[in-house]
């Protein structure tokens, strides 16, 4: 019971903390609406526990045992992020028939941007050893860390696809959405620092 609500309080603060995911989700949200960012969150959902049981049933042991193909993984992840933070940054704040607005991040582009994403590595990487009985079956463990960050996952996404609804009502699609948008840009550039610092 111990563990359990360990690892529940671990997913909790892991997926409802700033980072990549929950900073596309509330800019994208801010833009769409909740509605039309829900296979993005759904993407992150299905897509980060699939990494969890890919990365126990041996697909993270090349990172592991290659520490110069993790650091290529860790330097694509904090390119393709400052990429983001500029189309973020960027981003028409009023769809025109010359600038139409890009549509969401989709369900497979979430999925799949799990691994590229360093805060999802990190937390994969830290939650197999923490959450895990050395000796038994690794498949079993490995689908209840899962399970447990799917579950927590979606409502964590809805929180911060409010918290974006409710700006881009609030901000409307001038400068005031603009300045949002800039700060959502710098928070995903600051969410690269743990792997600077690491």
């Amino acid at each position: 019971m111990d563990q359990a609500l360990a690892l529940i309080g671990f997913a909790l603060a892991t997926s409802g903390t700033p980072g990549p995911n929950t900073v596309m989700v509330t800019a994208s949200a801010a833009r769409f609406g909740i509605a039309r960012v829900m296979p993005h969150m759904l993407g992150i959902t299905l897509g980060f526990p699939a990494m969890i049981v890919a990365v126990a049933l041996g697909l993270g042991l090349p990172f592991a045992q290659l520490p110069g193909l993790h650091r290529a993984m860790q330097a694509l992840g904090a390119a393709w992020l400052l990429w983001l933070a500029w189309k973020i940054a960027s981003a028409p704040v009023g769809a025109t028939p010359d600038a139409p607005a890009r549509p969401p991040l989709g369900f497979l582009g979430a999925a799949a941007f799990q691994w590229v994403n360093p805060k999802a590595w990190m937390i994969a990487l830290a939650a197999l050893p923490a959450f895990t009985v050395p000796g038994q079956p690794i498949l079993p463990q490995a689908l209840v860390i899962a399970a447990v960050f799917a579950l927590v996952s979606m409502p964590c996404l809805l929180f911060w696809a409010w918290i974006g609804r409710a700006a881009g009502h609030v901000l409307g699609q001038g400068a005031r959405l603009r300045a949002f948008n800039i700060v959502m840009a710098v928070l995903l550039v600051l969410s690269l620092l743990p792997l600077a610092l690491g």
